[in-house]
């Protein structure tokens, strides 16, 4: 008894899933919380898989390509730069709000005091990590990971597969975004980093009064502690900048789906 499998249906149905699967698996791969090292390989996986099962049957029909063919190739790279696109709009603020601190210690005297981040693999200081605990926690409460994930389904109705990819118009707003990332620095810095240049030129008119004074020893300790006095009084002017530079991310993001 000569049993018969049909290939082509199989292969199809399976084309309809993996298109997808690249896109979200992209997408995984830079969103923030989900694409940090910290998260295990296996549990992304999984991730993927379980929203590209959700979502494929939304997905409107596409060009069927052969998965090993040169389009396939090419839709699949494309696939890739949508999905970590996506992931990058909101993870730059992120980076912005890591660099603002890094210069807030760097100021107050707190640069040899160093954490590795997880997330990205090198070593950052301990203010950074506190300042992106805060930021990734604002993300949660905000549903800004169910918002991302709604944004990732509207991808496919904007950008369908196997249709081009991003424009050139897209590219030149993620290059324009970039630039948000030392404005958003700024306004994360700005406060501490003014009181404290008004605390070392104090330091400097009294090292001309009296010579004598050994500025390191006291400088030192009153800079960084005012450092932290100002971060304590600017938390909630912080919180708010987080939460604005999140909810503008994600606009930029529906944005770019309309273009």
């Amino acid at each position: 008894m000569n049993i018969e499998i049909a290939i082509a249906p199989l292969i199809e149905a399976l084309a309809n899933y993996i298109w997808p699967f690249v896109r979200i698996g992209a997408f995984l791969m830079v969103m923030p919380l989900i694409g940090g090292s910290f998260t295990p390989v296996k549990v992304r996986l999984l991730l993927a898989v379980a929203l590209t099962i959700a979502i494929a049957p939304l997905v409107p029909p596409a060009v069927t390509q052969d998965v090993l063919s040169v389009a396939g190739l090419v839709t699949m790279i494309q696939e890739i730069a949508i999905g970590v696109a996506l992931g990058f709009l909101v993870q730059l603020v992120f980076d912005a709000i890591a660099l603002g601190a890094q210069v807030i210690a760097m100021s107050m005297g707190l640069g040899f005091a160093v954490f590795l981040d997880r997330a990205r693999g090198v070593s950052v200081p301990v203010l950074g990590q506190l300042f992106l605990m805060l930021s990734m926690l604002i993300f949660l409460s905000l549903d800004g990971h169910l918002a991302m994930i709604q944004l990732l389904v509207d991808s496919f109705r904007a950008w369908p597969i196997a249709e081009g990819g991003l424009t050139l118009p897209v590219l030149s707003e993620l290059l324009v975004w970039t630039a948000q990332l030392f404005i958003f620095a700024m306004k994360i810095a700005l406060p501490a980093i003014t009181a404290l240049l008004i605390v070392n030129l104090s330091f400097g008119i009294m090292s001309r009064a009296a010579p004598t004074l050994n500025l390191f020893a006291v400088g030192f300790p009153v800079a960084m502690l005012l450092g932290f006095v100002v971060i304590f009084l600017n938390m909630g002017a912080l919180v708010e900048n987080v939460t604005s530079f999140i909810e503008l991310s994600i606009l930029k993001i529906s944005q770019l789906l309309e273009m």
